[in-house]
């Protein structure tokens, strides 16, 4: 099964540079991995993979268990035109109470339960049949002898009068199938009057001459070794099935659904059985509600977090086998034991690339690239306080493989990222926006990395009335921090009821909108303590 890799919602660079490092040392070892993202990737991001021409992983919606995921039947449909005998065969051999009818591109077309196949066989008419040539010989396991036509319909009867009865009684014509056993009379009787169907009862043989007379008057003829009441009851089995469709728009699940949707369904509708579809309505089989707990959930890996508030929608129904992250212990939980590996540098980079030298793994040119990029973009070049000498040597050594100057390329990668102009207010502070839990209130933090303040300060009004807007339910304040890497140090924009905890948590002696502190360039180490402290202590 795939497993999936992916960093933290609004992902930044050493998100989705672990991700994709990480997934390669593993396929390397044999595993199936596939990176992942849960967003938009920012100017930086794009300028990294761009430069060391990797593609961007695809965009993972949620991982929240879907109809795929449950082990549901996926032999459980029967083509419409096939026999009410098949279709009663299919559900006992797949142990189902229904079944959903198909077309011959397997189109669902209806649904028929038991009960309805009971409530047919009991109250139906007996004396109509409306198949094929092929389905009556399967029904009672017959055996063919003469056939002219696949389509079969017409009125069924037993020849079960006298001989002088039946001549003078019943008048036979093209649209009559007669159930008949060795009577020589009435069979050359039903011959002569060109009967669209013969089944001859009793394993019998027809005689040469009527034979000869049969494949003349192009009459159909199937051989049955049973009797002719057996034979008769069979062959009213033999009728398409959906002749006894009364569900032509049966309540349907796409396979791409959620399971929580499906049993919200389930609960209201109080059906047993499911056709399940894909877009194109084309049935995959049936789900029985009680098969709804059988699922088998998607394997994660997480990189760079371990909060469910960063992490992707639905990360609950999934299976977490794995976290690799350098952040503080969060909220995220397992049921059985993972393999979590947690250090205290400055980037997760850091952290993958002494799994490759760990685990022996050469470093291909591209992800060395993508590795040193993401530990430079965290470290800020070394300039943030989180940096350690392990992020240092390994962006020394990755530098070499990647064959690049870190200051030169360093300079170039955060120039890239520092144009915000034709980016929205909106899109800006979500950039890189985490939600932080204290208690039962919240604290969110933006940071966005650009030499150009002078654009934002423009709209100071707009950004805080946004943060404002951000303000609701339980959080208790909303801030951003504009960083400039080379002034080393950040702006800082706050909701307006945050004014005083702004400017406790970093000891100011004045404070306004926009205010820029020097050497505040870390979100993990400097900005959340601050605010954390200042808060903890109000609440």
């Amino acid at each position: 099964m795939q497993t999936f890799i992916f960093g933290h919602r609004n992902p930044d660079t050493d998100s989705v540079c672990a991700s994709i490092a990480l997934s390669y040392l593993m396929n390397e070892e044999g595993k199936n991995t596939i990176p992942k993202v849960l967003g938009h990737i920012n100017l930086e991001t794009a300028f990294v993979l761009d430069y060391f021409g990797v593609k961007c992983p695809d965009y993972l919606n949620d991982t929240k268990v879907q109809i795929k995921d449950i082990k549901y039947n996926k032999k459980a449909w029967i083509v419409d035109t096939d026999s009410i005998s098949n279709a009663f065969s299919l559900m006992q051999q797949q142990n189902i109470t229904a079944v959903p009818l198909v077309n011959d591109k397997k189109i669902l077309t209806g649904f028929v339960s038991l009960k309805e196949i009971a409530k047919y066989l009991v109250n139906g008419d007996k004396e109509k049949v409306d198949t094929s040539y092929q389905n009556i010989v399967d029904s009672i396991n017959g055996e063919e002898l003469l056939k002219f036509e696949e389509e079969i319909k017409g009125n069924v009867m037993v020849a079960s009068y006298q001989t002088k009865t039946f001549h003078e009684e019943v008048k036979l014509t093209n649209n009559d199938i007669l159930i008949v056993g060795d009577r020589i009379k009435i069979l050359e009787y039903a011959i002569d009057s060109k009967v669209k169907l013969i089944v001859l009862t009793g394993n019998h043989k027809l005689p040469d001459k009527l034979f000869r007379k049969a494949k003349k008057n192009q009459v159909n003829i199937i051989l049955s070794k049973d009797n002719s009441l057996d034979t008769a009851n069979k062959v009213i089995l033999s009728n398409r099935i959906k002749l006894i469709n009364i569900n032509n728009k049966p309540i349907t699940i796409n396979n791409k659904d959620y399971r929580t949707d499906f049993i919200s369904l389930a609960n209201k509708a109080g059906h047993t059985n499911y056709p399940v579809v894909n877009n194109k309505n084309e049935c995959l089989g049936l789900l029985k509600v009680t098969s709804a707990d059988s699922y088998t959930k998607q394997r994660v890996i997480l990189v760079d977090h371990n909060s469910f508030s960063q992490s992707a929608i639905g990360i609950e129904e999934a299976e977490i086998t794995e976290i690799i992250d350098h952040h503080n212990l969060s909220s995220i939980g397992t049921n059985v034991p993972i393999n979590f590996r947690s250090m205290p540098v400055g980037c997760t980079c850091t952290i993958v690339y002494n799994m490759f030298l760990e685990k022996k793994v050469n470093i291909p040119k591209h992800i060395a690239g993508l590795m040193l990029s993401a530990i430079l973009s965290d470290t800020l070049v070394f300039k943030s306080p989180t940096t350690t000498e392990d992020d240092i040597f390994a962006a020394s050594k990755l530098s070499k493989i990647a064959k690049v100057n870190i200051d030169d390329y360093g300079y170039q990668m955060f120039k890239a990222a520092s144009s915000i102009k034709g980016i929205s207010v909106n899109d800006l502070i979500n950039q890189d926006y985490k939600s932080y839990s204290i208690g039962n209130h919240q604290l969110g933090i933006s940071q966005v990395m650009t030499m150009d303040f002078k654009e934002i300060e423009q709209n100071m009004e707009e950004y805080i009335a946004k943060l404002n807007e951000l303000k609701s339910g339980n959080y208790i304040c909303i801030v951003l921090f504009i960083t400039d890497i080379y002034k080393n140090g950040s702006y800082v924009i706050y909701n307006e009821d945050a004014k005083d905890i702004v400017e406790d948590a970093f000891d100011l002696k004045e404070i306004y909108e926009g205010i820029y502190i020097d050497n505040l360039v870390s979100r993990k180490k400097q900005m959340l303590p601050a605010l954390l402290e200042v808060i903890e202590k109000r609440v």
